[in-house]
C-alpha cells in the first residue's frame, strides 16, 4: 500500500475521532485492494451529514488523507478557513464562470498525486429511500481533465445513525457501516473526446449506474421508483424524514 503523507491538522482530528468512531459503528468494508496508487478521484454517494466523518474513517485506515471539496468563501473564514487549509481540504470557485475554473484547485491536487472526494450528487440524497440520485458532472470532470482514475465508493449505514435532513442521531444500539469500493469507472471511449455536457452526463450517468447496483447487492433490493434528477431540486426539505423518524 502506497504510504501517503497526513499534514499534522488531520493527524491531531484523527487522533481524537477515530478512537470514538471506532465504539460507536461497526464496519463491513470490502473491495480495498480495488483502490489505485497515485492520484484519483474518489466517488462516494450521499447519504447523511455523518458521511465525511465516516468516509474519511474508512479512507484513514487505507492511509489516505481524506481531502473533500469545500467551499472558498468557507476557506476564507478566520478560524475554520486556516484549520480546512491546514488539513489541505480543496477549494471550489463557485463565483468563477466556469465549472471548470471552480474545480481547478481540486485537477491541480489529483495531478499532484492526492485523492481529492466529490460526492457526485452534490448534496445528500432526497431518495425517499435513499437510493442515489442522478449525478453533477464535477468527479468525472475532474478524472477525465486528469486522466486519473474515478473510482466510484458505495456506503450504506450512515443514514441509521442519521437520517437524511433530520438533527437526531441514533448512535446506538451500533450501526455498520458499509462501504464496497468498485472498480475504476472506464472512462477510455471518452479520452480525447471533447468535454461537451453530453460526454460529461454520459459518464456520470455510468457512475451513479454503478453506484446504485452496489447498493442494490448490499441491499438486497432494487430501487422501486425512478432515480431523482439533481437538476431539478430546489432547497433542501428539512421536514425530509422517514415514518420512524
Amino acid at each position: 500500500m502506497q504510504r501517503r503523507p497526513f499534514p499534522r491538522t488531520l493527524r491531531i482530528i484523527v487522533l481524537f475521532l477515530r478512537p470514538v468512531l471506532m465504539v460507536i459503528t461497526k464496519r463491513d468494508w470490502q473491495g480495498q485492494e480495488r483502490l489505485p496508487e497515485g492520484g484519483f478521484v474518489l466517488a462516494p454517494n450521499h447519504l447523511s451529514h455523518l458521511d465525511p466523518f465516516l468516509i474519511s474513517h474508512f479512507m484513514v485506515d487505507q492511509g489516505i488523507p481524506p481531502r473533500f471539496l469545500v467551499k472558498d468563501t468557507l476557506m476564507s473564514l478566520p478560524v475554520a478557513g486556516r484549520i480546512l487549509r491546514s488539513a489541505q481540504q480543496i477549494p471550489v470557485y463557485r463565483s468563477s464562470e466556469g465549472a471548470a475554473e471552480s474545480l481547478r484547485a481540486a485537477i491541480a491536487a489529483v495531478e499532484a498525486g492526492s485523492v481529492v472526494t466529490i460526492y457526485p450528487e452534490g448534496t445528500i440524497t432526497r431518495d425517499p429511500a435513499a437510493w442515489p440520485m442522478s449525478g453533477r458532472t464535477g468527479a468525472v470532470r475532474v478524472a477525465l481533465a486528469t486522466g486519473c482514475p474515478l473510482v466510484p465508493v458505495m456506503q450504506w449505514g450512515p443514514q441509521e445513525i442519521l437520517w437524511p435532513y433530520t438533527k437526531r442521531p441514533r448512535f446506538f444500539p451500533r450501526k455498520t457501516i458499509h462501504v464496497r469500493v468498485g472498480e475504476p469507472l472506464d472512462l477510455s471511449d471518452l479520452a480525447g473526446r471533447e468535454l461537451t455536457e453530453q460526454v460529461l452526463h454520459e459518464a456520470t450517468d455510468r457512475l451513479m449506474d454503478g453506484l446504485t447496483a452496489m447498493m442494490a447487492q448490499v441491499r438486497a433490493e432494487l430501487p422501486s421508483t425512478p432515480r431523482i434528477d439533481v437538476h431539478t431540486l430546489g432547497r433542501p426539505k428539512t421536514n425530509y424524514r422517514r415514518s420512524d423518524q
